[in-house]
């Protein structure tokens, strides 16, 4: 059974399983205030199904520097590791 968490903790049992997986109580009831919390994420085309000109679009968004130069590659390279 879950502990009550008080009236700031909408979801008890998901926020003492992230807590149990070692997130801070912020975040942690960030997430369990969350009303969708539980679905899985958007939609998005995996980083290879998308053009040069969405990846370049995209490091742009994000701040990567050099993007310019960058081929699809290293491109796909960059955002995963931003």
């Amino acid at each position: 059974m879950t502990k009550d968490h008080g009236p700031s903790i909408k979801n008890d049992e998901k926020y003492e399983a992230l807590r149990k997986d070692g997130m801070s109580k912020t975040k942690a009831a960030r997430i369990a205030n969350t009303p969708n919390s539980g679905k899985k994420g958007g939609k998005a085309k995996v980083y290879e199904e998308r053009s040069k000109q969405e990846l370049y679009d995209k490091a742009k968004q994000v701040g990567i520097e050099g993007r310019s130069k960058m081929t699809k590659q290293e491109l796909i390279s960059a955002l995963r590791n931003s």
